[in-house]
């Protein structure tokens, strides 16, 4: 529903994208471009966690000498940085993909605009594969990679606004100053910080949706300012906003089974080191 309402044309809202889309596709439309996504999450955000927690625990040990420290709010934000940088490097190809997949059989309606051979209503792609391959063969690895400056201005900020509002949280609400917060509070604690996170950066979502659906028809953007300068020209300020309410609503429960499974996660190894190590 979020590629669509950003890059789709012709839904007046969520649910005239939800009725559209299951009136044309089925259940099946609502899960297309899953498997690529599904495939690669697990990678995709063991590494961004991991390289968030050792970025902390390296910041920790050079400015305080102690790994194990909690981090200042410095730390915390440079982590973050770090964290969405890596991130962009995994996760535009997949996204790419899974928007490419999602949005090849949309109807196009542009003036003065030459599509591509392909015609608007069929499939493009056969899978992910064969995007994956066709996209590189014919755009090469800058094909791969459209995108990647919105993708970079969406992701190192949202992850600056995820891991900075999830540590305040968990010390609000555990104001002990416990260190190791109660899986409820991690639970409400990650999905307030990522429902924060993606409404925030819903307006660079967007323009990321825009780029890397543009080329399954037709080739419209020449770069990020000029998709945001043709989105803002064509459709006013709030196209930037297209799919905040889905962002929000997906980034609470998505959000907090994550933050709940990495606290989790590190629990259980620190106690199977302690009992490796009496």
């Amino acid at each position: 529903l979020q590629t669509r309402l950003q890059a789709g044309q012709g839904y007046r809202n969520t649910l005239s994208c939800v009725l559209t889309v299951y009136k044309n596709e089925s259940v099946a439309g609502f899960f297309k471009g899953m498997s690529f996504p599904l495939a690669s999450i697990a990678v995709y955000s063991s590494v961004v966690f991991g390289v968030f927690s050792n970025t902390q625990r390296l910041l920790s040990h050079f400015r305080h000498g102690d790994p194990a420290r909690a981090p200042a709010l410095a730390d915390v934000a440079l982590a973050s940085i770090v964290a969405g940088f890596i991130s962009v490097g995994i996760g535009t190809p997949v996204d790419l993909v899974k928007i490419r997949l999602q949005m090849q059989t949309q109807p196009y309606i542009e003036a003065n605009i030459k599509p591509k051979p392909t015609v608007p209503g069929f499939p493009v792609y056969r899978g992910p594969i064969h995007c994956f391959r066709t996209v590189l063969q014919k755009e090469g690895i800058a094909g791969i990679y459209r995108g990647v400056g919105a993708m970079l201005l969406r992701d190192v900020p949202g992850y600056c606004l995820y891991f900075i509002p999830y540590t305040f949280f968990c010390s609000w609400i555990n104001p002990d100053g416990c260190i190791s917060p109660s899986p409820s509070s991690i639970w409400l604690a990650g999905g307030v910080a990522g429902a924060i996170s993606w409404v925030t950066a819903t307006p660079m979502d967007v323009v990321k949706s825009r780029l890397q659906a543009d080329g399954v028809h037709l080739n419209k953007y020449k770069g990020t300012l000029d998709c945001i300068l043709q989105s803002y020209r064509n459709e006013g300020l709030k196209v930037f906003f297209r799919g905040v309410t889905v962002n929000a609503v997906r980034g609470f429960p998505t959000s907090s089974a994550m933050f709940l499974g990495y606290e989790l996660s590190l629990k259980a190894m620190k106690r199977d080191q302690n009992e490796s190590n009496p």
